[in-house]
């Protein structure tokens, strides 16, 4: 008698259990066919209007947490913006992963130049401080050649990220010379 209770509960419950499931299938289906989002692009992370403005009060710093403390000194976390936007405009020809001004750190997606589709780079750049010098820009730049049909790490000539440190540096100068900030 209780095996009947049991199987009535079940088959009471088995139309409800098929509708979830096919429910759950739809859904999953129409996610499928979704747009994909586009990844921001260097435009994206525009340098605010305050900080453009050299008679601001903030000059060429981003400050996380405002513009000085109880000490009269600048707090959280400032870089250069000057090396900022200079590394932004340096590394546009690459897709843009992510980019935060306020710790300093732009990263790239993936980027296959067209002579070499077989081969890929990806960069970082580090907006270190608040002062425009090659000691507070740092550079990494990752490599990989398309080997059996997999993607796999490959060495990257030490030239290749000073070279694009000393193009941001300039740029950096370029942007100082010029006494304004492209926003």
């Amino acid at each position: 008698m209780r095996f009947h209770v049991i199987n009535a509960q079940t088959t009471m419950f088995r139309p409800a259990i098929r509708l979830a499931a096919l429910g759950s299938v739809l859904a999953l289906a129409a996610c499928g066919n979704a747009k994909q989002p586009q990844l921001p692009n260097m435009q994206t992370y525009r340098i605010p209007p305050a900080m453009q403005n050299a008679n601001s009060g903030l000059g060429n710093l981003f400050t996380l947490g405002g513009k000085s403390g109880p000490s009269g000194q600048a707090t959280g976390v400032s870089v250069n913006a000057y090396l900022w936007r200079a590394s932004l405009d340096t590394l546009s020809f690459m897709p843009l992963a992510s980019a935060d001004p306020f710790a300093g750190v732009i990263i790239t997606d993936w980027y296959s130049p067209p002579a070499t589709p077989n081969e890929r780079f990806k960069a970082t750049a580090y907006v270190l401080g608040s002062v425009l010098s090659a000691n507070d820009l740092k550079v990494s730049v990752f490599r990989q050649t398309m080997s059996g049909g997999e993607w796999v790490d490959a060495p990257v000539d030490p030239a290749t990220a000073s070279g694009i440190e000393d193009r941001i540096l300039a740029r950096a100068a370029q942007l100082k010379a010029a006494g304004q900030l492209n926003g």
